[in-house]
């Protein structure tokens, strides 16, 4: 029906269109082609306000679909709200940066207001589309709906025809970071930089790749190189700022973003980023100014706002509540709305207001989760085929064959199970350094998914571990050992918690088989709840939904169940609760297990002035507390989604 109408449109039967259209939706009220071809019609039509209906019921279920976001800009320009309209593109061309016609709308509209500087920035960026080849314009339009793999197919199809198109190039390493295959990204991002040195964009991608791997001296060299080129350019003086805070090196970060802000005085991204950076240092005080100066700011505050409520110990006064709440009612864009959205929630919890607690988390998460194409039962499969692939006789068959090291201690388990509790208490000890949340593990395994064995053949993720050789095996611990050394300062043990990794505990014993891994667990209605209120950097795409959060730990508690029985005695499970209610004793037995002696500094961790970059580090600078324990029954009215999911079988 929607093909037909399309039809009916373009021969300019709009009444004829919309008709069809209306009957499909009587059917179909959330149908999101016969949503978005309605309201073009309406508008078309000058049915305005019908449009705006078409458009509200549309947005609020997907509010990332770019075309809806377009016919938004178009409906503000029709009714003659040019400003809005302008903000309504640039919204559109951040959710979709192939949407030719809505470059060259914002350019006449930037160009008809006066606003020369950035309608030359929309001129070049139109530029660039528009000389991009067709597939190519294609495989971006795939990628911003989340098609990713139909894109890595049609851009290689490009690629097999233009081999040196360095554009084609910078798409497939974007595609190949999105699935976590770094290390190619990579390789695609230097050659192509090898082939067009001038081109900014690869550069600055190459640099946002190398941080990724967390190769954070050859990014900044990049960001170095970059910045020589043009020295008074804010944004290669950004990103070096950056990715000196990456290396761990605050104060220069810091100097970085204070010479950016005297000549972007009030900038909200630039007083963020330097917030992130005294909050890592511990500078509370002068985190939250930064953080406050950036929440007045006319444009792009919501990510100061959820800053300060990501602090964890920040309360915020009635006038920011409100201030809150008027910019959320002010549709701003997508970003800021989430951002506004968590804030609030966490504004309403600490008032005790639940009820409004709740429903600010819920749009958050809402919103955040009509992004993402997460599907619970790709984990489910990724679980079965670890539990089927990994026996107990496969790893007696190849345990002890990799690389002799027993540097790492692994944490591993859910989100906001207290891995960062357990880090801090650790590396208060003197033969232990904390580290970060490492991708090592992970990159590793998405690069196993594709390597082909001897025979030529691709057996996929886990089963290409049965074809591992002894000297691949301790090579790929040996590398494991190299790559994260510049985390590491002079402890000869160190800590790795990325909470990930329990999906590869089989692949961490067989090229590290002496490394410790700590599970670390929290009652499951609890953890999965702060998961809830949480809004993640990246990742954790299973956490914006209370349904998908309890399917997800019973997998996560089915897989730890399995590693216990063919791996036995090489995990060491700490229950959070336990920890609080008997901190030396589960201090005690943890040190055993890491076969570490007792030192008291451990019991007084909160006096540890490490730099650390989760968002409990404010919280893991104070004693013990018990206040978060049952503070998800606050919720209880309101969770039942979770509590049904918690109770099915993981099978």
């Amino acid at each position: 029906m929607t093909t037909q109408a399309q039809n009916f449109m373009r021969n300019g039967k709009i009444p004829e269109a919309l008709s069809l259209l209306q009957n499909q939706l009587q059917q179909d009220p959330d149908n999101s082609d016969a949503l978005y071809f309605a309201a073009v019609c309406a508008r078309t039509g000058r049915s305005f306000t019908s449009a705006q209906a078409y458009l509200g019921t549309l947005l609020a279920r997907e509010p990332g679909n770019s075309r809806g976001l377009q016919e938004q800009a178009h409906l503000y320009r029709d009714t003659g709200n040019a400003a809005a309209a302008i903000d309504a593109y640039g919204e559109a061309l951040r959710a979709n940066p192939a949407l030719v016609a809505s470059y060259r709308q914002r350019l006449t509209l930037l160009r008809d207001a006066g606003r020369e500087q950035e309608a030359n920035i929309t001129a070049a960026q139109l530029q660039r589309v528009e000389a991009l080849p067709k597939p190519l314009l294609g495989v971006t339009d795939l990628l911003a709906q989340g098609r990713i793999l139909k894109a890595e197919q049609l851009c290689r199809q490009f690629l097999m025809q233009s081999p040196y198109n360095t554009e084609g190039m910078r798409l497939l390493a974007d595609i190949g970071s999105r699935l976590g295959a770094l290390e190619e990204a990579n390789f695609l991002l230097e050659s192509a930089c090898e082939l067009a040195p001038s081109d900014t964009a690869l550069k600055i991608d190459l640099i946002r790749v190398l941080s990724k791997r967390q190769r954070f001296e050859e990014s900044l060299e990049q960001a170095d190189s970059l910045l020589r080129s043009a020295p008074q350019n804010l944004q290669f003086q950004s990103l070096k700022a950056i990715e000196l805070l990456q290396l761990g090196h605050y104060e220069e970060a810091i100097k970085g973003f204070d010479g950016i802000l005297t000549k972007l005085p009030g900038d909200a991204i630039t007083l963020t980023s330097k917030g992130h950076a005294l909050k890592t240092l511990g500078a509370g005080a002068k985190a939250i100014a930064s953080y406050e100066a950036a929440s007045i700011t006319a444009q792009g505050g919501g990510e100061a706002w959820y800053a300060l409520a990501n602090l964890k110990t920040y309360n915020f006064s009635d006038t920011q509540i409100q201030k809150m709440g008027a910019q959320l009612a002010d549709n701003p864009p997508l970003l800021d709305r989430i951002y506004l959205a968590f804030a609030l929630g966490k504004a309403f919890e600490d008032r005790s207001d639940y009820q409004r607690s709740f429903d600010h988390y819920a749009m958050g998460n809402g919103l955040k989760r009509a992004q993402l194409n997460y599907q619970s039962e790709g984990f489910k499969r990724e679980v079965d085929a670890q539990c089927n692939g990994i026996t107990s006789d496969f790893m007696h068959a190849q345990g002890g064959l990799g690389h002799d090291a027993a540097d790492p201690i692994f944490i591993v388990g859910m989100p906001r199970a207290g891995s960062t509790l357990l880090e801090q208490i650790l590396a208060s000890h003197s033969q232990v350094d904390g580290t970060r949340e490492l991708p090592n593990i992970l990159s590793l395994a998405q690069r196993l998914r594709r390597q082909r064995n001897d025979k030529g053949e691709t057996p996929g993720y886990p089963g290409i571990l049965a074809d591992l050789s002894t000297e691949s095996l301790q090579q790929l611990g040996k590398d494991f050992i190299e790559q994260t050394q510049v985390h590491r300062g002079d402890a000869p043990f160190f800590i790795d918690k990325m909470p990930n990794n329990f999906r590869h505990i089989a692949l961490i014993k067989l090229i590290l088989p002496r490394a410790k891994i700590i599970d670390a667990r929290r009652e499951a209605m609890a953890c999965c709840f702060s998961n809830f209120k949480q809004l993640f950097a990246e990742g954790q795409e299973f956490s914006y939904d209370l349904a998908d959060l309890g399917y997800y730990c019973r997998q996560y508690e089915r897989l730890m169940g399995h590693w216990d029985s063919v791996l036995p005695n090489s995990v060491y499970r700490l229950q959070h609760e336990a920890l609080l209610g008997d901190f030396e004793g589960e201090l005690r037995g943890l040190l055993d297990f890491l076969e570490l002696p007792f030192e008291e500094s451990c019991l007084r961790f909160y006096e540890n002035d490490r730099p650390v970059r989760t968002p409990s580090s404010e919280q893991v600078r104070q004693p013990l507390f018990r206040d978060s324990v049952e503070q998800w029954q606050n919720y209880a009215p309101w969770l039942e989604p979770l509590k049904s999911a918690l109770n099915h079988e993981a099978y």
